[in-house]
């Protein structure tokens, strides 16, 4: 188990939900540039400690940990007291946990999220928040058409450059309302407050220390149900298009949004992989068979509440304020995640993979 450090020699900047995916590959990098680090997590979520030990034994004493859980405010106050800067990742990830249990996911996603405002508030630390695309809704508004391996919007210039900022906000699920919600009262406190905030609303993220289970993390979930020869459940028929994202360019962004924050406070972007990485369930699960030399046993159910058919996120709003892009293609992406799973031997759960987009 990783010990806390309390000897930090500058203020760090705080990843809640640091030991996660995308949290730990982002506290990677800010301890690679020389940046303290301050983790906050509870751990919940299985196989984070091995992100959280990782990070220890690359880089020492320069990582500090806390223990908290978001739903705890003066714990959590405490924590980031001494925080310059917040990211704020940690959430309860999936649709389906949030239509069994919506209470616990308003208490996390929600309630939580107010509860980092709060904490961070009194530290006045900027944060960057973690939304999602589910803040649009399933998108009836966009039709689309049926091609022989995907579905394409009828609207051309969504065809061309993705679903931007402007289509307006729709929450379906009790999951993207308490994200929804969230991302509304991060934007509202720079308004509100003057704190420095602004939120990423991403796609479909992807790559190392991705412990994929069957309701989130999906296309590890598909790589890893490939390798163990395990069948993989498809909801509708597989056409859906997603604009798939590796986390190296995820951290780059988060990066470069806190580096401008100042300038792009009160603000929400886009963060995905855009036209050029996207790819449908179908055209992926042929690309994963054929990397991995798998026969993939694909079996179908019914489409699930609120899944988008086509989500691909206009970026040039993001790209504008930070000159940044998606630099990894997504072959090269889905190559290096399942390069690593192998070289981790990761072991996966035996029941069958689910898709949830």
């Amino acid at each position: 188990m990783t010990q806390t450090h309390r000897h930090a020699r500058q203020a760090p900047v705080a990843v809640i939900g640091g030991s996660g995916f995308i949290g730990s590959n982002l506290a990677d990098s800010l301890l690679s540039d020389g940046e303290t680090v301050l983790v906050v997590d509870n751990l919940s979520r299985p196989g984070v400690e091995q992100n959280l030990d990782w990070l220890a034994q690359k880089h020492g004493e320069r990582l500090i940990v806390e223990i908290v859980d978001i739903r705890d405010l003066s714990a959590l106050a405490t924590a980031l007291a001494p925080a310059k800067a917040i990211f704020h990742l940690a959430a309860q990830t999936a649709v389906t946990t949030s239509l069994s249990d919506p209470a616990e996911d308003f208490d996390i996603n929600l309630k939580g999220t107010f509860n980092v405002l709060e904490a961070a508030r009194g530290a006045g630390a900027p944060v960057i928040f973690a939304s999602t695309n589910k803040v649009y809704g399933s998108l009836p508004q966009i039709a689309v058409r049926q091609a022989d391996d995907h579905y394409e919007p009828l609207d051309e210039d969504v065809r061309t450059s993705g679903v931007a900022e402007k289509i307006g906000l729709d929450f379906c699920t009790p999951y993207g309302c308490s994200k929804g919600a969230a991302d509304q009262y991060v934007l509202d406190y720079s308004k509100s407050y003057g704190l420095p905030t602004a939120v990423l609303r991403m796609s479909c993220i992807y790559g190392p220390r991705q412990f994929g289970t069957e309701d989130q993390g999906w296309v590890a979930h598909f790589l890893l149900s490939a390798l163990s020869s395990r069948p993989i459940t498809i909801y509708g028929e597989g056409r859906q298009v997603r604009d798939i994202l590796h986390v190296s360019d995820a951290v780059a962004a988060y990066r470069g949004l806190l580096a401008r924050i100042e300038d792009l406070k009160g603000q929400a972007f886009n963060l995905g992989g855009g036209p050029r990485n996207a790819v449908s369930l179908r055209v992926l699960l042929a690309e994963i068979a054929d990397m991995t030399g798998s026969d993939i046993t694909i079996r179908h159910d019914h489409e699930r509440i609120g899944d988008q058919p086509y989500f691909v996120a206009d970026t040039r709003k993001l790209q504008a304020a930070i000159g940044w892009q998606a630099r990894v293609p997504w072959r090269e992406g889905v190559c290096d995640l399942a390069s690593w799973l192998l070289r981790h031997r990761l072991q996966s759960r035996p029941e069958a993979t689910r898709y949830v987009a």
